[in-house]
């Protein structure tokens, strides 16, 4: 049977970064929020372990409600972007965004756009037909015969999808060259409530986008390089109301109760578990961890009740430092951090290089609430 390789990630954003200390200095100028909330506003940025943050949206460089092009230019940004706008927005950002890190996921691979066979897409921060999955059989000259899936609204998670997948095309197809490319605008939905957990939603998310080449290749072809092993999901019984996503009349609205920490770590230890003991492996076997770095407090919960040292949660908080949350490529960012300290291209943070053999374990949470994630193993 055909082994399922990683060959290689390539990650990107819309050009501008913004440091999350401006982030919150344009807050604290927004009308609409009331004394004690607007009091609280640099407290949750400071604490939020994000120090930088991309967004496709020019207004958040501005230096005057004047200079808005997005929002409407006053500082109550009102009346608020339609979905409509919000939308048409997304279909005209994401695209270079996607191309480009399709494009270097594919040199990065040595593999030539005409060996691709499948190609899956990923997003839930906008939606139009033909979709960027289309788009990119066009501009990275695929051929026309590329088998296309778009994965869509799942969240944080997604990219576990899309791996899945991809694994299942491999396995299917022994000569298989699958494209995958997530792909989200967060900060296009930004949202203006008088609420605690509005104020957080909005301290989190950033945009950004990551592609995968996965490839299906004999166990020859697959040394030294990233393999994927298996995967499982979890969906808890009591939590769909503490993390939504809704199409709303101004944008997308995120739901997000301060209960998630706790639920997701409340289930990580089993979950964890099972997914090990497939292959009679123990926490005490996993030599690199990839946690979604949903929020500080996400990793923190885990890093505590999966009993792991700083070195194994610094990619993810270094990932959260850069870049924020990104939902679903930000685990690709992961990955990719892991795979570059491997290859010597990077350092910094302490985190533990893979070598031959070593195993990883990843793992990501969205709407459900949801536990996703995968074994990976270098072979």
């Amino acid at each position: 049977m055909a082994l399922t390789t990683i060959d290689a990630i390539a990650t990107g954003h819309p050009p501008l970064r913004k440091p999350q200390s401006d982030a919150a200095a344009m807050m604290e100028q927004l009308d609409g929020l009331s004394a004690p909330l607007r009091n609280r506003l640099s407290t949750v940025y400071e604490r939020s372990a994000i120090e930088y943050r991309h967004t496709c949206v020019n207004d958040w460089g501005a230096s005057s409600p004047d200079e808005f092009e997005f929002f409407p230019q006053n500082w109550a940004l009102e009346p608020a972007p339609s979905t409509e706008k919000r939308n048409d927005w997304y279909r005209r950002a994401v695209l270079p965004m996607a191309e480009d890190v399709g494009r270097r996921a594919i040199k990065a691979s040595d593999t030539s756009p005409d060996d691709i066979t499948h190609i899956i897409a990923v997003s839930c921060t906008g939606f139009f037909a033909p979709g960027f999955d289309v788009a990119l059989v066009k501009r990275l000259g695929l051929p026309a015969s590329t088998q296309r899936t778009f994965i869509g609204f799942m969240g944080c998670y997604a990219a576990f999808n899309a791996l899945r997948t991809a694994h299942a095309f491999c396995q299917s197809t022994p000569d298989a060259r699958v494209l995958i490319v997530c792909a989200e605008l967060c900060t296009l939905h930004f949202q203006i409530e008088d609420t605690l957990e509005s104020v957080v939603v909005n301290s989190l998310f950033s945009d950004g986008a990551a592609g995968v080449v996965v490839s299906a290749r004999d166990e020859e072809e697959a040394t030294g390089r990233l393999t994927y092993v298996d995967n499982a999901c979890l969906l808890d019984d009591d939590s769909l109301e503490d993390m939504t996503w809704d199409i709303g009349d101004t944008g997308f609205q995120m739901g997000l109760s301060s209960r998630v920490p706790g639920v997701i770590a409340e289930h990580l230890p089993s979950y964890v578990g099972d997914l090990l003991g497939r292959h009679d492996l123990s926490r005490e076997d996993v030599d690199f961890w990839a946690i979604h770095p949903g929020g500080r407090a996400i990793v923190e919960k885990a890093k505590e009740v999966l009993a792991l040292e700083e070195n194994d949660v610094a990619d993810s908080l270094a990932i959260l430092r850069q870049h924020g949350n990104m939902s679903s490529p930000t685990i690709l960012f992961v990955l990719k951090r892991i795979m570059d300290h491997r290859a010597g291209r990077t350092g910094g943070d302490g985190a533990a290089n893979a070598g031959a053999g070593d195993v990883g374990l990843a793992m990501a949470f969205g709407p459900g609430l949801t536990i996703e994630g995968a074994v990976f193993r270098w072979l």
